[in-house]
């Protein structure tokens, strides 16, 4: 649950939840720091910070390529997170079964 919460923490701000959204779009190559900065109108040293808040709670991983880094999304981590979220819908009445499964199915095709 610490790992939900702490996703959920990172997310609740307006512009990493931008910088996380960006980069689902762009999944699962991600983007280089300085793209994510101009495409979002976001200075280097706020997006430095916010981009280390994602990182921390397990959201986005770095990767170093050349001079630059690229952040992706962490697709396993987001889909744990989705499901912790749907897990418990409608009390596990099997009407609501296909939708959390669909919802789930969705997100990992879109983003593989």
């Amino acid at each position: 649950m610490n790992t939900a919460v702490d996703a959920l923490a990172a997310l609740a701000q307006a512009k990493r939840l931008s910088v996380f959204r960006l980069l689902v779009r762009h999944a699962p190559d991600g983007l280089a720091a300085g793209e994510i900065a101009s495409e979002l109108g976001i200075a280097n040293n706020t997006l430095s910070f916010h981009l280390k808040e994602l990182t921390r709670a397990g959201l986005i991983r770095p990767r170093q390529a050349g001079r630059h880094v690229f952040y992706a999304p962490d697709l396993h981590a987001m889909n744990a997170l989705l499901g912790y979220l749907l897990d418990d819908c409608c009390q596990g009445r099997q009407e609501c079964v296909p939708a959390r499964t669909g919802a789930r199915k969705r997100a990992l095709a879109d983003c593989s």
